[in-house]
């Protein structure tokens, strides 16, 4: 049998099932594809932790894109209420499964299977992140920070738990600085993502901190950047920087060699924020981003402060 991915083939081992290193062939593709700076950071990872890290994103990404295809045929009527949840329940069986030692010669289970070898990832990790994702179909607007908090934790931090158990840690309060790592990034994505979001009319914000502003909902979804806008983007980013902060004092807790790729993820994705600030905090018209140039260039500074300290 064969699988491909974005124009690369792989094919079962000679003993009829797909062998772990032509899964994580496959695994490597969709991370390649897909998260240009989360691919770059596993350049700096130990060999032996480059092949589970793209076994746990492909997974990840692979949940991910069943809810948006969900989504889109729950919009047009193709796909009901009660097939989505069968869809959804099927996708825990097969993870039940897999972390029972039946893989089904999918790639992407194989990869997995051959990484909980190795790696104690418990499987509430993944099925949390499939309740977060969830929530995207059916979504509400967040009331309050609370509300944003839980959906965060479990679309991001779970990522970064599971990422914890392949990188090593001395220390198990690691786990709760990755918890706020994974917070920063996706405070991140919402704001870099705004002006997408809108036009599917939707407001990731807390509704709380619209009114702290006195930005009303309306002037959101018709895109109005005035002062109160930028007031409140402003404390937006403040708020992710601190959980960034925040973070950085998991990096020590982590085995020596894993560090220089967190730091360079971290540091690029908090760049994403200082990109909103050079575009005038228009969210809206400007999707903020670091070209490839601009995250190579933060690896010197990062390599140096990690050697400095030791």
């Amino acid at each position: 049998m064969k699988y491909s991915y974005n124009g690369k083939t792989i094919v079962r081992g000679p003993d009829t099932e797909l062998a772990p290193e032509n899964a994580y062939r496959y695994c490597r593709q969709i991370a390649k594809h897909h998260a240009k700076t989360f691919y770059l950071a596993t350049w700096f990872l130990p060999k032996k932790q480059r092949n589970p890290i793209y076994a746990m994103y492909a997974l990840l990404r692979t949940v991910d894109d069943l809810v948006d295809l969900a989504e889109n045929k729950l919009t047009n009527g193709s796909l009901s209420r009660a097939e989505l949840s069968s869809m959804m329940d099927a996708w825990k069986t097969r993870l039940h499964e897999c972390y029972e030692g039946n893989h089904n010669n999918d790639p992407i289970m194989v990869a997995w299977q051959d990484t909980l070898k190795s790696y104690n990832i418990p499987i509430e990790l993944p099925l949390d992140l499939m309740d977060g994702v969830t929530m995207d179909i059916d979504f509400r607007p967040f009331q309050t920070f609370d509300d944003l908090y839980v959906y965060c934790y479990k679309v991001a931090s779970v990522v970064g738990l599971m990422c914890s158990e392949i990188f090593g840690y001395r220390d198990k309060k690691a786990l709760d600085h990755a918890i706020e790592l994974g917070i920063a990034m996706q405070l991140t994505n919402i704001l870099r993502d705004v002006g997408e979001d809108v036009d599917r009319g939707r407001i990731y914000l807390p509704l709380e901190d619209l009114d702290r502003f006195g930005y009303t909902e309306e002037k959101f979804m018709q895109k109005k950047i005035n002062g109160n806008f930028v007031e409140l983007i402003k404390f937006q980013i403040a708020r992710a920087r601190s959980y960034y902060e925040a973070s950085e004092k998991g990096v020590p807790l982590l085995e020596k060699e894993s560090r220089f790729a967190v730091k360079i993820s971290s540091q690029n994705y908090c760049n994403i924020l200082r990109a909103i600030e050079e575009n005038n905090y228009d969210v809206f018209s400007q999707r903020a981003y670091r070209s490839f140039y601009q995250k190579l260039c933060t690896i010197p500074s990062i390599w140096y402060e990690l050697h400095a300290h030791g």
